[in-house]
């Protein structure tokens, strides 16, 4: 078996005991890591406050290690793939554009980390400023702890590893426990990219013995988690007084408006659903509402299951058996409340797309992530109901329609840190490496006469 050492301080780490990475799709051993702790976490931050107090990365080199990182992740796509497929499940088609996804984050990075700077200040917009120069400059905020999920082992990393890098913060990541191998290889990637070894590093293990301990450290200046609602409150609490970056998962919606391009929605919804992650619930004008539903029962049966590693899979199975359980528990509770669920059935670990009819707002398949291969479909009235049934919170939320109003009027009312017009949400960008900025400090300068 592949016995993968990440890096702490530039240096191999290891633990008595060891995790085993399993596959989701038949329990092969993919690799197995060092089962890290808080003695772990210690050292990993002081390496990394010891490698900012260097001061020896400027801004320059930071852009062409990203630069090279990219080139040369682009020449690995289909290594970085198969990782992907074999340690998290998904489908190697859709593996292979997260890695492509990475490439271009990390070349967003770059681009970021050469336009960083401060601005001038209008000193003469006030009498008592009349005469002087003001500006500002930005410096790194400090060391960042980073916990990544495994919905996206490798893109999700590269966006809290870019921007840090881009921002000259050094870093300790721990990685998703079910899937730690796609990031430890980006790593190992960037310090052949020229990154020096001890800026970043890795702290496999439990997010009890690992996990927590590094959010509740006082050494970090900045703490970015991408995960579950819960687990974001908690390390909220854990890293009060420093700055949060938080990344919650949601039950993406996806509104579908009267005058919708019906053919190009229910495509972009069976591309961008029925994964770990993307869109989760429909919601739909009454007046199309049964269309919809029977359009989108009979795209979920035509998606292909199966090996995550075979080029005519599109459905892979949940991350582990027991979140396949979990998901099979949630659609018998909307069954028991007679909902009519379309699919869900178990076939050894891989779960036949469901598409779940209507079902009231307290089930837990309706409020809560369910990381699996599940869609709801809800009728609504006009405009206003479909917004308020969208609810306030998450990274990105869709809406399908023809008219400029309703777009527009999405877009402003729509409470999610993203809204895409005409598209799935499962659709991210390379521009949206959000924490340039939030991993820099502003200071403030003024210059006397």
């Amino acid at each position: 078996m592949l016995q993968l050492t990440p890096r702490i301080g530039g240096h191999p780490a290891s633990a008595d005991d060891w995790i085993e990475v399993l596959s989701p799709y038949d329990g092969s051993a993919v690799a197995r890591v060092p089962a890290l702790g808080a003695a772990h976490v210690d050292a990993a931050v002081a390496a990394a406050v010891n490698a900012l107090d260097r001061d020896d990365f400027p801004q320059f080199r930071r852009a062409e290690v990203l630069e090279r990182a990219a080139e040369l992740l682009a020449e690995r796509v289909e290594e970085f793939a198969v990782t992907i497929a074999r340690e998290a499940g998904k489908p190697i088609r859709d593996a292979r554009d997260e890695t492509r996804h990475c490439v271009g984050t990390l070349r967003f990075s770059a681009v970021e980390a050469r336009r960083l700077a401060g601005e001038v200040v209008a000193m003469d917009a006030s009498a008592s400023g009349y005469g002087h120069l003001g500006f500002t400059i930005r410096h790194p905020a400090g060391v960042v702890a980073a916990i990544s999920p495994f919905t996206f082992p490798l893109d999700l990393v590269a966006h809290k590893l870019g921007p840090a890098v881009a921002s000259g913060c050094p870093v300790v990541l721990k990685p998703a426990g079910r899937a730690p191998v796609s990031a430890i290889r980006l790593v190992d990637l960037l310090v052949e990219a020229g990154l020096p070894a001890d800026w970043i590093s890795v702290v496999t293990g439990t997010g009890p013995e690992a996990g927590m301990p590094l959010v509740s450290h006082p050494g970090p200046a900045v703490v970015t988690f991408t995960g579950s609602v819960p687990v974001g409150r908690r390390i909220q609490q854990a890293a009060l007084g420093r700055r949060v970056l938080l990344e919650l998962g949601a039950t993406a919606p996806v509104i579908v408006e009267p005058d919708a391009d019906l053919p190009r929605a229910i495509t972009a919804i069976r591309q961008g659903a029925f994964s770990c992650v993307s869109a989760q619930r429909v919601l739909v004008h009454g007046s199309l509402y049964r269309t919809v539903l029977a359009a989108l029962i009979e795209a979920a049966r035509s998606l292909r299951l199966g090996d995550p590693l075979a080029e005519e899979t599109e459905v892979g199975p949940p991350i582990s058996p027991a979140a396949t359980e979990r998901i099979a528990h949630w659609l018998q509770e909307a069954r028991d409340a007679g909902v009519a669920v379309a699919g869900g059935e178990v076939h050894g670990t891989v779960m036949t797309p469901a598409v779940v009819a209507d079902p009231p707002q307290h089930l837990d398949v309706s409020r809560r992530e369910v990381l699996g291969p599940v869609l709801t479909v809800t009728p609504y009235g006009d405009l206003t109901e479909a917004i308020a049934l969208a609810g306030d919170a998450g990274p990105q939320a869709a809406i399908f329609t023809a008219g400029l109003g309703a777009a527009l009027r999405a877009a402003r009312e729509l409470r999610f840190e993203s809204v895409l017009i005409n598209q799935g949400p499962a659709l991210r960008t390379g521009e949206q490496t959000y924490a340039v900025r939030e991993m820099t400090d502003r200071k403030f300068v003024v210059v006397s006469p």
